[in-house]
């Protein structure tokens, strides 16, 4: 084995326990979209169609896949026997990585890591079948062996359905792949969520916790639901990291072919649960395509910070290094004064420009101030849109206006070193509110082939920000001064997993943070749910109020943004004749809100929906 492989096969290893990986898709989708016959040995093509397959590799490497799995899954010899190419097994495997290696060494950026895939047999071990635990075995060792010395990565054993044939392929593979390499041991399951073969997947986890692998999870035959669903029965017991590549749903038969109808938005969405709950590789399996594999990189890109969350400041051990006593949030801004004192607050929300001219948004802030607003909330590239910087903007409002801002910290756009340094530049040009935000990935908006950071999320943000303010940067050092930031964060009451939503807001305040701005809220039952689940790590709630400009800006709310709204405000504003008398609904009903909300929580804020702020002001007159 090369160094330059022992090395690729070490910074697996490594990066494993720090970050999340996309591996490819589906090989065998993309060959028969291309004709060739399901009844072929797909594995034969590398040999006698490698252009094919290297494209293909090609195409997923392009999409952003970090994992290349080489076409040899089926390329062990009692498979092989079938189609009379029991002895080309090594040249196979062989030409399999090569391939795989080829697009890899081809690809812009990192290279993607390749994995020799192995797959069962095709036959049933003894009792029930006709080979023996000692035969699976060398057949095992031999393609573990070929994939090895042609210089893998690692090792993907997978859409096993027997456990004892998986265990013998992972004692064969381990023995041929010495201790060094990766190997990762993967079932397939039945639409109910079990193991194919009926064991109950916890039970696999058990087993597997004890065998001499480094990554188990599940792929094929099912969707991403019972995939998900199966990640999530599991995480609790699993001792290892966790790997879920789910088909594109399951086969309709459509004039005579499969066709997988998952599309990749909804791969996309379930690539994100999955890496919400516990995955660290995702990836697709039967019919998914390298558009499948593109969107679900973004989706990682948009939560890669998990990799990094554990950021955080502190002094070293035995180091003379002082932490300052951060400054008291009443002495921050006027914005810590009143919600140290307990005074009900008031954003109205305002974008920054999409141009450099912000005097709009500055005439919009002047009539705010007028009115009596406390704060103007600037959001960060709000849906992944190119505008003038957020803390820009809230200066320039500051200087013409006298009003405060809320600096909106998007961590999208920013690695560690700059958000540091753009967080020190916002303290020094008097820009002390903020609100830590993680950010909308790129595919949402209209760039969406922009590059995505993420080196921490909200979480590692507001950590940075906690740690400026006593005056240490995030490697422990001191400053020399400190920062004095209002740190606040956001929540969505009406979160699908509300676990998850309250699990992460503890974090956020174990980590600094000294208020919560809310998504807007429409149900107010979730509101009221929310706050008693926050009962025990509460801190000032500034609740949002979005006031509905017509119906289909709350079917928007509903289907998009996923923002409950009750059923009697959707009659309401439906019943409306004319645009103005739908605005005029939306303003009574977000009065109706803010009346409601003012008792249970220390503030609103307002949005000024399509830039229209007087709307927001109309909705304020509701505050007593």
């Amino acid at each position: 084995m090369t160094n330059l492989a022992s090395s690729r096969i070490l910074d697996f290893k490594t990066s494993i326990a720090q970050r999340a990986f996309v591996a490819d898709g589906a090989m065998g989708t993309m060959l028969y979209s291309r004709g060739v016959f399901i009844n072929r040995c797909f594995d034969e093509l590398n040999l006698t169609a490698p252009q094919m397959i290297a494209d293909v590799h090609r195409e997923y490497a392009v999409a952003g896949a970090a994992i290349l799995e080489s076409n040899t899954f089926g390329a062990n010899r009692a498979r092989l026997q079938s189609f009379g190419l029991a002895e080309k097994v090594d040249a196979i495997n062989r030409v399999g990585v090569a391939l795989a290696r080829q697009a890899s060494d081809a690809a812009s950026g990192e290279p993607p890591f390749v994995a020799g895939a192995m797959g069962p047999l095709g036959h049933r071990l003894e009792p029930i079948g006709s080979i023996s635990r000692q035969q699976a075995h060398e057949i095992f060792r031999e393609q573990a062996e070929s994939l090895c010395s042609a210089g893998v990565d690692l090792l993907i054993l997978e859409t096993f359905t027997d456990l004892a044939e998986l265990h013998e392929a992972v004692l064969a593979a381990r023995q041929a792949a010495g201790p060094d390499m990766a190997i990762i041991a993967q079932v397939a399951l039945s639409d109910t969520g079990d193991v194919i073969g009926g064991t109950p997947v916890i039970e696999f986890i058990r087993q597997a916790n004890l065998w001499p692998v480094d990554v188990v999870g599940f792929n094929c035959s099912v969707g991403p639901k019972t995939t998900l669903e199966a990640l999530e029965a599991v995480a609790a017991y699993s001792k290892k990291p966790l790997s879920a590549i789910p088909n594109a749903g399951l086969p309709a038969l459509v004039e005579g072919r499969h066709i997988y109808l998952s599309s990749p938005e909804y791969m996309a969405q379930y690539a994100r649960r999955m890496l919400q709950a516990g995955a660290r590789i995702i990836g697709g399996c039967c019919g998914t395509t390298p558009e499948h594999i593109k969107l679900m990189v973004s989706e990682t890109r948009s939560l890669q910070p998990q990799r990094s969350a554990s950021v955080f400041v502190k002094t070293p051990e035995n180091s003379s290094v002082q932490t300052l006593d951060p400054i008291p949030l009443a002495a921050k801004s006027k914005l810590g004064a009143k919600l140290a004192a307990g005074t009900f607050v008031t954003f109205v929300e305002i974008l920054p420009p999409r141009g450099t001219d912000a005097s709009r948004e500055i005439a919009g802030a002047k009539l705010c101030f007028d009115y009596g607003i406390d704060c103007i909330n600037v959001p960060d590239g709000p849906r992944a849109s190119a505008r003038l910087s957020a803390v820009v903007t809230c200066h320039l409002i500051q200087r013409e206006v006298g009003i405060e801002t809320v600096n909106h910290f998007c961590c999208r756009d920013r690695n560690i070193l700059g958000i540091q340094s753009e967080l020190l530049g916002s303290h020094s040009l008097g820009v002390n509110n903020l609100i830590c935000i993680t950010g909308d990935p790129p595919r949402m908006g209209i760039y969406p082939e922009a590059t995505a950071v993420f080196d921490v999320d909200s979480i590692g943000l507001v950590k940075i920000a906690h740690g400026l303010n006593k005056g240490l940067d995030i490697g422990g050092s001191a400053l020399g001064s400190q920062t004095s930031l209002v740190i606040g964060v956001g929540a969505n009451p009406g979160a699908l997993n509300l676990d998850e939503e309250i699990h992460r807001l503890r974090q956020k305040v174990d980590s600094g943070a000294e208020y919560i701005v809310t998504q807007p809220v429409f149900d107010l039952t979730l509101l009221e749910r929310f706050l008693a689940r926050i009962s025990d790590f509460r801190i000032p709630v500034i609740c949002g109020i979005w006031p509905l400009t017509s119906y289909r800006n709350a079917e928007f709310m509903v289907n998009e943004l996923r923002a409950p709204v009750p059923i009697d405000y959707m009659t309401r504003i439906r019943t409306a004749e004319t645009a103005d008398e739908a605005r005029n609904i939306g303003i009574a009903i977000a009065r109706e809100m803010v009346q409601q909300a003012q008792p249970m929580v220390q503030g609103v804020q307002l949005s000024a929906p399509f830039g229209r702020y007087q709307m927001a002001l109309d909705v304020a007159q509701a505050i007593e």
